[in-house]
This record gives C-alpha cells, structure tokens and sequence, in this order.
C-alpha cells in the first residue's frame, strides 16, 4: 500500500464492533486511513456521491436480506470501488450470495486485523489489475475502430493465421497490396509482431469472430 491516503467507507449500524473496526484500519498496516462511518444506507450513497473512496468495508447482521440489495446498489452506484463484506458467522450459501452481489472479499467475524487488513489491501489491488485491464481493451477496441473496412478484413485473415497469398487469393487483390494493408493494420494497432496481432484479437473479441464467421475461400 502507497503511503498515500486511502479512503475507506465504512457501512455498518452501530454495532458493538464498530468502533472496533475503526479502530483497527486507523492503528493497523495502512499507512494513512481517511475513514468515514456510514450507519445507513441512505447515507453511504450520498457520500458515494459526493467524494471518492478506495474501498468499501460493509458489515452484514444476522439474517440480513436486505444487506445484499445494499451491496448491489453500493456497486452499481460506484462500480470502480471495491466492497469487502463482514459477516456474523461463517456460510457459504451468504458467501456466494455476497460475491455475487457484488462483494470483491468476504470474510467471517470476529477478524483480526491482520486479516482485515489484508482483505482490504488485495480488494483495491485485484480491483485495480481489473481495472487497468478492462481499460486496456477499451483502448484497443478504440485503435481497431480506426481500421478501414479492408484493414479490417485482413486484420481478421492473419489472426486466423493464413499467408499473406492466401489472403489475397481470397479478397481478390495482389499480395503485395496485402502487405501494405497488413504494415497499416500493424502501425494503426500499435504493434511489432504477429503474436501481438493475435493478442489483440483475442482481447477484443475479433478472433472469436473471425473463427465463427464462414469463410468464401474456395478449394
């Protein structure tokens, strides 16, 4: 963890461990916690609204239902903000409902701080890989909407793998023409190699496309 701050949002009632908690994210591991205590849900989404927080930590009560629409409307309110789920005791079935609600780590109470810590510090990690991640595809996805509509076409043929003659057989032009549009489709993609051609293609989704699309190539 940088020595920045880090900002976390606590959402919890006011439970008997709370202070706690507070307690253990302000004296523990991360060098600097800007906390903020949310005891309603209503609450946690206007400082959502308002400021920006490095993680969630939310705390569930026992046989809480609507502890899980919470989550779901904490993550579909700030998507990039990674939720660490606190529970009374330990059950898978709450464990799956939680992730898939929305939760990036679930863990059992009481818990350390060492553990909850740590949860913290791998949910804004894992939360950030993600999001460099999804990032990068967005931008790949931009360079390849530069592509003209023949660029394209090749771009798909050599992820496929066929030979630049194969390629020109098929579109009906000159190989050399085909290495021209090849060279552009690497410069515009910002590429040095095949194997990084073919890369992108699967990042994308062009080369599940090209191998689900018929081919006109004839015998």
């Amino acid at each position: 963890m940088s020595a920045s701050t880090t900002k976390i949002l606590l959402v919890a009632e006011r439970e008997p461990e709370v202070p706690e908690l507070i307690s253990a994210l302000h004296d523990g591991g991360l060098s600097a916690v800007d906390l903020l205590h949310a005891a309603e849900s209503t609450v946690a989404l206007r400082h959502l609204s308002e400021d920006r927080f490095d993680a969630m930590l939310v705390s569930l009560r026992s046989d809480d239902e609507n502890g899980f629409e919470l989550i779901a409307r904490l993550r579909d309110h700030a998507p990039d903000v990674p939720v660490v789920v606190l529970a009374p005791h330990e059950d898978d079935a709450v464990a799956v409902r939680a992730i898939k609600a929305g939760a990036e780590d679930f863990l059992t109470k009481p818990v350390t701080r060492e553990q909850l810590l740590a949860s913290i510090e791998r949910a804004i990690a894992r939360h950030e890989r993600t999001k460099q991640q999804r990032d990068r595809v967005v931008s790949l996805r931009s360079l390849a909407g530069k592509l003209t509509p023949r660029e394209s076409e090749v771009f798909k043929l050599v992820i496929l793998g066929k030979m630049n003659k194969q390629i020109a057989h098929e579109l009906g032009t000159t190989e050399r023409t085909i290495k021209a549009h090849r060279q552009r489709v690497m410069q515009k993609l910002q590429v040095q190699s095949l194997a990084e051609l073919v890369s992108i293609g699967e990042r994308i989704g062009v080369l599940s496309e090209s191998t689900s699309e018929p081919t006109n190539e004839s015998g």
